[in-house]
């Protein structure tokens, strides 16, 4: 591939590039780049949010550059204040290790993981031997000035919210990262750019030529105002069924669409500019607009077809009103009430949400609203509660 067609792709819809000039420069030399992702696993599913960089990760892969993917195992058992407005709770090294094993198998969806491909590698490496010399060495090359720079810091530090040492910290230790790999380009989300400018600086500080920072957009979750995350519930996981990307990905708002479009779909630049102009001048509508993301989502994750049959389902669903054809289905014994019925299938959490649901005409059997609690009548019925739950319940 030519360096313009490479630097075109490799930085399209990028928020920042440090430098394009260097970057480019890189790419000319016509020798695979060292291109370091940093992760730490701190939880146990990969969403379309955190899949933003690494889809910028495998557009790397396919210019024919070398992923170098740093599994923070060390980093986050201390966790990273990176746009916090207070300390992360610290983990222990299990959860830490279990999330990790469940990020790797995720990733494979998305990068090539290809020996030559893909370098994986644990920040405990290098991290874990540091004595105390080394890090008064490490902390004597930045300046508490600078580390005040952090946007995140300087408002702590000035509304009076502690900020641990043990947060100084961080940003020195994903930077020696970078020293420690070599690495030529680093990745990550906007909420980063202090820590890989950091990385910058010390591999200066090594004698080694400063690596290219690349961010990318934070992915609004489908509430249309946060930042996607798994602990605010709006979300997309690149795990999840094929019904529940579909539905999820058609919930968010109109205006962050142009996002969705730009940094969930991998589509080349051209085919990103036609969409996002199109809705822009009104040629395309939105909610056909946001199917054929969905449907995009779905097959990324799921393979050819998938997306056209996650579809048809959310159609029979929501415009037909059917029951899903994967319904799952339970025999109950004679004498189970709707209530029971609600948490035995999993509709519902608890007898109490059970009552309430039926207190206000949430909850359906075969199409018809279940007006109070009682015992339900044997045979086969299809219970529904909302607009996305389902169970098929035999009574005995």
């Amino acid at each position: 591939m030519d360096v313009d067609r490479q630097f075109r792709l490799l930085t399209a819809n990028a928020v920042d590039v440090i430098s394009e000039v260097e970057l480019r420069k890189k790419i000319e030399r016509g020798l695979p780049l060292r291109v370091k992702l940093g992760i730490d696993p701190t939880a146990s599913d990969i969403h379309l949010g955190f899949a933003v960089v690494l889809r910028r990760l495998r557009l790397f892969q396919d210019c024919g550059h070398k992923a170098v993917l740093i599994i923070g195992d060390f980093t986050a058992m201390l966790g990273d204040p990176s746009g916090r407005s207070a300390t992360r709770p610290q983990l222990t090294k299990q959860q830490v290790d279990d999330y990790a094993t469940s990020y790797i198998e995720q990733i494979g969806a998305i990068l090539d993981m290809s020996p030559d491909r893909i370098e994986i590698r644990r920040n405990s490496e290098w991290l874990a031997p540091l004595d105390i010399g080394d890090v008064l060495r490490l902390t004597s090359q930045v300046t508490v000035a600078r580390m005040l720079e952090r946007d995140d810091f300087a408002k702590r530090y000035e509304s009076g919210v502690a900020i641990s040492l043990m947060e100084f910290l961080y940003p020195l230790l994903q930077g020696t990262d970078s020293v420690e790999v070599r690495a030529d380009v680093e990745l990550g989300g906007t909420d980063q750019l202090f820590n890989l400018i950091m990385g910058r600086h010390l591999q200066e500080r090594a004698g080694q030529e400063p690596q290219v920072v690349l961010t990318t957009p934070l992915l609004v979750g489908i509430d249309g105002v946060q930042k996607m995350s798994k602990s605010l519930g709006n979300y997309v996981g690149i795990d999840e069924p094929p019904g529940e990307q579909f539905g999820k990905v058609m919930r968010i708002h109109d205006k962050v669409l142009p996002v969705y479009v730009a940094h969930a779909t991998a589509w080349d630049p051209e085919e990103i500019e036609v969409v996002t102009r199109g809705l822009s001048d009104g040629s395309l509508h939105p909610n056909e607009t946001k199917r054929r993301v969905a449907r995009r989502v779905v097959e990324l994750y799921h393979g050819d077809h998938a997306g056209e049959d996650a579809e048809a389902n959310f159609d029979r669903v929501f415009k037909d009103h059917a029951a899903p054809p994967d319904v799952p289905e339970f025999e109950l014994p004679a004498g189970t009430t709707y209530g029971d019925a609600l948490v035995i299938c999993g509709l519902v959490d608890s007898k109490r949400k059970a009552r309430r649901a039926l207190d206000e005409g949430g909850v359906r059997c075969d199409g018809e609203v279940v007006g109070s609690d009682g015992a339900i009548p044997s045979g086969v019925h299809v219970l529904q509660f909302g607009k996305r739950k389902w169970a098929r319940i035999t009574i005995s």
